[in-house]
């Protein structure tokens, strides 16, 4: 079995980020959704033609080698065909690391692909849980939400070595009474030593938007426009906890989020725009859509190719291509955790970023 190893960093000299091979896919296997969340419309988007395996296979031979594949949705398990997805990236992509979102809900389907999927490539699997309770399921919109995920979660946790997977929970904090959220869902999951992350709920998501080609990038750089109205105050006592915290997730993920806490704090009450590094969407990090479209970014859903109707040479090397990554060298820059880690790590930010932190003031050690 492979053993857990760090991600390459690929450093772009410059800040307008160089044109490169990806070696990082995000790929939405489908829009289609088990759950009524109230911060995400997957669950009212239209996901018909979703790539069948057979067309999933030949994109796949297409892409060079990359570090990691992450498959995501809507919800990922609403597929049952995940286990021979998982099989193809592993024979066309041979990634380092396998990494799987999912609410949690079907739990015989998620175990199965724990067990079926290529284990010598390492898993890691991100449950999503926003709160304990009828707090979650009334997020999620589904009666036993809480409790279907933590199912899954208790019948994988004692099999992570086994299997060859980590599990950690990811919880979206939603307006005020965040940090009483967190602290429930901390209190339930201490005791079964799982990585607890979060992330703070941005207003608008061009992937999840109903309609088509949206651009809702920020404007301002140092803006981040929350989904809920937060005081200051919470806002800085819930950053000191997460921060506080993140000193026990393993090193690699504590730099991440450390960086990205960082960032959060700057911008949320200090009105600052920094870090800020070079964004490698459409260079570094690849996103592919159900039916095999590649949009831009998380922020910005104009496609600019289709893998289903063009090899990938055309979409990536196309005028449409070119267009949108003038587009991204323009960006002014967003702080979404999915779009800023893979920016971080290979422009070489984030390890750039170690020196300043062990300065500031708040002596966040690394």
């Amino acid at each position: 079995m492979k053993r857990w190893v760090e991600l390459p960093r690929v450093v772009l000299r410059s800040r307008r980020r160089l044109r490169t091979l990806p070696r990082f896919l995000t790929y939405t296997v489908t829009f289609g959704c088990n759950a009524r969340c109230s911060m995400c419309d997957s669950w009212q988007k239209p996901s018909p033609g979703d790539l069948e395996l057979g067309e999933i296979d030949s994109i796949f031979r297409q892409l060079p080698t990359l570090d990691a594949v992450r498959l995501t949705g809507g919800e990922p398990f609403v597929r049952k065909d995940m286990v021979e997805i998982a099989r193809a990236a592993r024979a066309h992509l041979r990634p380092l690391q396998l990494h799987v979102t999912t609410n949690g809900f079907l739990t015989e389907r998620i175990v199965r692909f724990a067990e079926e999927r290529p284990r010598d490539v390492p898993l890691y699997l991100l449950v999503s849980i926003d709160d304990t309770g009828e707090g979650h399921d009334q997020i999620r919109g589904r009666r036993g939400a809480f409790s279907d995920a933590m199912r899954t979660i208790q019948a994988l946790t004692p099999r992570q070595r086994e299997l060859g997977l980590r599990i950690a929970v990811n919880q979206t904090l939603l307006g005020p009474g965040a940090l009483d959220a967190y602290r429930r869902l901390r209190s339930v999951l201490a005791p079964l030593g799982l990585a607890h992350q979060a992330v703070l709920a941005y207003e608008a998501s061009a992937t999840y938007s109903v309609e088509d080609d949206v651009d809702v990038a920020p404007r301002d750089a140092a803006a981040y426009p929350t989904l809920g109205v937060f005081e200051d105050a919470e806002i800085r006592a819930l950053l000191d906890e997460l921060d506080a915290d993140a000193a026990s997730l393993p090193p690699s993920a504590r730099l991440a989020k450390r960086y990205y806490l960082r960032g959060l704090r700057r911008r949320l009450l200090e009105r600052q725009a920094s870090p800020n590094p070079p964004c490698v969407a459409l260079s570094a990090h690849l996103r592919i859509f159900p039916n095999g479209d590649v949009p831009t970014c998380q922020f910005n859903s104009r496609v600019v190719g289709n893998l289903r109707r063009q090899t990938f040479a055309e979409v990536w090397e196309g005028d449409l291509a070119h267009r949108q990554r003038s587009w991204v060298n323009d960006c002014v820059g967003c702080w979404a955790e999915c779009e800023v880690v893979p920016s971080a790590i290979y422009t070489g930010d984030v390890a750039r970023s170690l020196g300043p932190a062990r300065r500031s003031s708040r002596s966040a050690a690394l």
